[in-house]
């Protein structure tokens, strides 16, 4: 019978010897230490459960073992023993990190009781951690659904690449789930107990960027009144994911790429140089090689971030993962909201088959929420659905020769009234509008600007000016 391994620590031979037996007999697998030394070195050499440790040594004391374990095996539990037990010391020990304070001499079923206390909660705290370490995992992939022949080959990159080093470079259009893909990658990855680190690149001005991802030192700057971490020291021996990186000014390309070439930086206004291991996962909706090409990207960065390319398919041409994607918002928001509701109808499906979804993933998502919490059946039907979808007729794109509209163009106009419908509902609350379509500030003011969309109670107050 083994009732766990203990290493029993204390320099009077007598006590050693005759508590391991008694311990023995108990059923406990007991290797014994007479010094401070001697425990260090059974302890960096062999994996123990507890560790019971006099606090007198004649080398050194049992808090010198306990802050070696704490230090260097944490997985290992210790119990202190003393001779001159006060409550200071009880304090002493806790404060540091011991499991348990017993005073000598030590009465059996006290030490016992102890023993098993210490064993059942580190079983406890490693059946969690496989939990967690299985639920991390799943969360890796659980989150991207469908089964598009598209998406499959994805899944595969993405085994395939989560373990090494490379630079990920993740593309398409907004709202096909780029974050989500870099966070399957992370917790895919070796890295997955460590941080995951996301900072969106075009929703901040380059000074503030700059602070954000690399840091800076009290007074570099007015309001800098201490030291602050950056995001990619928060991200070492983590990942850290890089959005709309198209955005970057062409001084902070200077800068990522010698990050990435090298893994060093200074913070601002800062001399010290850090070195950090983050694995870098970048992801942006625009076409990089035309940036290059039109001189707005650097083409060294470029290449430096291209190492490995994931792009993903707009929705409309994963039409065939429309319903199952829909049916996994719809569970997710009932679960959610407390509402029940069974699914959708044929006819809400064909609808939804032949819209465009300018928007995506992010659009089919709020599309599909707005129709839980407004539906009143038991099944989302045509006119649960936006205006747009109710008559169930396709959006049809037409060809540039035939109609002479760009598909730019008819993209824009269902985008157009997204966006405006979502302004007007919020009353043209921009923080609540971005929130409600599942984008940054930033974004929404570029599309806004590039729709033509103005808040009509400004354009009066120009007018009257």
């Amino acid at each position: 019978m083994n009732n766990g391994s203990l290493l029993l620590v204390d320099d009077d031979r007598h006590v050693l010897d005759s508590m391991s037996d008694w311990l023995r007999e108990q059923g406990y697998d007991v290797a014994e230490a007479s010094s401070r030394a001697d425990a260090l070195r059974q302890v960096d050499h062999r994996s123990f459960d507890l560790v019971l440790s006099d606090v007198r040594l004649q080398d050194g004391d049992g808090f010198d073992v306990l802050a070696h374990c704490r230090k260097h095996h944490p997985e290992t539990t210790v119990i202190l023993l003393t001779g001159y037990g006060t409550v200071e010391t009880g304090v002493e020990a806790i404060r540091a990190g011991a499991f348990d304070l017993l005073t000598k001499p030590l009465i059996d079923e006290e030490l016992l009781m102890s023993i098993n206390r210490a064993l059942s909660q580190r079983e406890v705290i490693e059946e969690n951690k496989k939990l967690k370490e299985q639920l991390d995992l799943r969360f890796g992939m659980d989150n991207i659904v469908g089964h598009d022949h598209r998406m499959l080959k994805i899944y595969d990159m993405i085994d395939s690449i989560a373990d090494t080093k490379a630079t990920v470079l993740i593309t398409g259009e907004s709202g096909t789930g780029k974050s989500l893909i870099a966070r399957a990658i992370h917790r895919r990855s070796g890295r997955h107990k460590g941080a995951f680190v996301e900072i969106a690149c075009g929703a901040l001005p380059e000074a503030l960027l700059e602070s954000e991802l690399f840091g800076h030192v009290a007074g570099a700057f007015t309001g800098a009144a201490g030291e602050k971490m950056g995001k990619f020291l928060q991200a070492d021996r983590g990942t850290i994911f890089l959005d709309e990186i198209g955005t970057a000014s062409p001084s902070m390309q200077v800068k990522l790429l010698r990050v990435l070439q090298e893994m060093e930086f200074e913070q601002v206004g800062g001399t010290k140089t850090f070195h950090v291991d983050a694995r870098v996962v970048l992801a942006t909706n625009e076409e990089l090689s035309r940036a290059v090409a039109e001189g707005r990207f650097r083409q060294d960065l470029f290449y430096r971030v291209n190492v490995i390319n994931i792009e993903l398919p707009s929705l409309r041409e994963r039409i065939s993962d429309i319903p199952l994607l829909a049916q996994h918002f719809l569970a997710s928001v009932c679960e959610e909201s407390g509402r029940k509701m069974e699914g959708f109808t044929d006819e809400a499906l064909t609808a939804m088959r032949r819209y465009q979804w300018p928007g995506n993933v992010r659009e089919l998502q709020n599309v599909v929420e707005r129709a839980v919490l407004l539906g009143k059946g038991p099944r989302v039907t045509p006119a649960d659905l936006p205006n747009q979808f109710a008559s169930g007729a396709p959006v049809v794109l037409q060809s540039p020769s035939s109609s002479g509209v760009s598909l730019k163009n008819a993209l824009d106009a269902p985008e157009r009234q997204i966006i405006l419908d979502a302004l007007q509902s919020n009353n043209w609350n921009r923080n609540a509008t971005a929130e409600l379509l599942g984008i940054n500030r930033t974004t929404l003011y570029k599309k806004m600007k590039k729709l033509g969309l103005q808040d009509p109670r400004q354009a009066m107050t120009f007018v009257q000016q």
